[in-house]
């Protein structure tokens, strides 16, 4: 679930960790998924990695990327959950994989496009390299701590998922307070 949660802030970060961890035979991965342990997996990875970190720093192309960004980590959280639940049937491990990992993936790459929309639109995008910074650096420990820690990471996406509630929700107020500010008639309205 930490994977597929990682896999909401940057699509490619926690595959690329999940297949090299594959490949140093440090986690198990599902037999059908063996490939993606392989130095093929990891070589392609490692490449669309850093062209997704790279694109991201670059205001306006980090919001065209948010438009397909849902259901990329969607996909990438799917993947991430199948490829370690092991020896379940497949009808569960897949069904496992789409509700976790997928919605996990979907709800934070949802809440980060929308944070990165009211970035853009509060700071013209001078705010969202340093958005887009962070998201990188926390799919990265998040990625980490769940190959080492996955108990933690579990911990970890629980108080993610309140923190971008809480910063959404504080966002979302000061915007709706500045619409307020430079409108007299939506005050009016309200």
């Amino acid at each position: 679930m930490g994977l597929a949660a990682s896999a909401g802030f940057r699509v490619f970060i926690p595959l690329l960790l999940l297949s090299f961890a594959g490949y140093m035979d440090w986690i198990p991965l599902s037999e059908n998924w063996q490939w993606a342990g392989s130095l093929t997996a990891i070589l392609v990875l490692t490449a669309a990695s850093i062209f997704e970190l790279i694109a991201y720093f670059i205001p306006y192309v980090d919001n065209a990327l948010d438009t397909i960004s849902i259901p990329l980590a969607t996909v990438a959280g799917t993947l991430a959950m199948v490829t370690v639940v092991g020896d379940l049937d497949p009808l569960y491990s897949w069904t496992l994989a789409i509700i976790a990992g997928g919605g996990t993936a979907a709800a934070i790459a949802t809440t980060t496009s929308a944070a990165r929309a009211a970035s853009t639109t509060m700071t013209a995008g001078v705010g969202n390299p340093v958005i887009s910074a962070l998201e990188g650096l926390f799919s990265t420990v998040l990625s980490i701590v769940s190959l080492l820690a996955p108990f933690v990471a579990v911990i970890l996406v629980i108080l993610t998922f309140f923190g971008i509630r809480k910063l959404y929700r504080k966002m979302f107020k000061r915007s709706s307070l500045s619409r307020k500010r430079n409108n007299p008639a939506v005050e009016e309205q309200s």
